[in-house]
């Protein structure tokens, strides 16, 4: 399993790049014609690195789940059963593909340890016992810190904690006992719903790409921007992958988000959203 970052194929580390040299066939899943980008910027990131070399490229596609349950009970039995329905893919592939000596590799977004199911369906392959292989995770940049980095921000303040949490968890309130909150998963744009007007956001979609969209400022200012572009983004593209950060404003005169790079606003971006692209 093998982190390739945000979508940069700039992003694999030196171990990563080893690593795809090692492997004779590569998994891919396929999730629809909408989200065709994806399985071609892991095709780009096999060219940039690999070149025409001697491997093979298998796509399955994955299987659907239940994106609307109606509650955390049926979201956790949604999941389980796609998990199932994963790991007898995986396993399929494994045996069909993979020679009894060779080694394959899954291209993981961001990192293989972060909101990504992989390394759980791999692990449930293997304790199926029906196909015997060892597994190794090389680490990938995250969209937590692509994010970061292009708002040139530091997550943390000075002796404070991070929390990283879903929209799902989001929507039950603003975490108790932190100031900085990274949100990843939100389908729903929960941070409008937040009354609080001392919280700034920093907003990020397609990080690493060459559509990658920012924003920031306080929430109450610019919520209504960011949602109007992810949803026109989402609609043009048919997918979107955005992550933000939440910082609540310490007391005092003058707080508020750092400066950015030089405002660059795409043609299709509200007039009134600041955006960097």
């Amino acid at each position: 399993m093998v982190g390739i970052g945000a979508g940069d194929p700039d992003q694999l580390t030196i171990q990563a790049v080893k690593a795809l040299g090692r492997a004779e066939v590569f998994f891919v899943l396929d999730k629809g014609p909408a989200k065709d980008d994806l399985v071609r910027l892991r095709r780009e990131i096999l060219d940039r690195h690999l070149g025409a070399g001697d491997h093979r490229v298998v796509e399955a596609r994955d299987p659907r789940r239940d994106r609307n349950p109606a509650d955390a009970a049926a979201y956790a039995a949604a999941v389980e059963d796609w998990h199932d329905r994963r790991a007898e893919l995986y396993e399929r592939m494994i045996l069909d593909e993979l020679s009894e000596d060779g080694c394959g590799a899954f291209l993981v977004w961001g990192d293989p340890s972060l909101y990504d199911s992989t390394l759980r369906i791999v692990e449930r392959v293997a304790a199926r016992g029906r196909v015997a292989f060892d597994y190794e995770v090389i680490p990938g940049i995250t969209s937590v810190q692509a994010l970061a980095a292009s708002h040139r921000v530091v997550l943390n303040r000075i002796g404070g904690p991070v929390e990283i949490t879903t929209g799902r968890r989001l929507a039950e309130g603003f975490p108790a006992g932190v100031d900085d909150v990274v949100v990843m998963l939100d389908a729903d744009t929960t941070f409008r719903s937040l009354d609080d007007p001392d919280l700034d956001i920093y907003w990020g979609a397609y990080l690493g790409t060459p559509d990658e969209m920012l924003m920031h400022g306080r929430v109450a200012d610019v919520g209504s921007s960011i949602a109007r572009t992810r949803a026109d983004a989402r609609r043009r593209k048919g997918w979107i992958m955005d992550i933000y950060l939440l910082r609540r404003r310490p007391p005092g005169p003058g707080a508020g988000p750092g400066p950015g790079p030089a405002d660059h606003r795409p043609s299709a971006a509200p007039a009134d959203a600041d955006i960097l692209e």
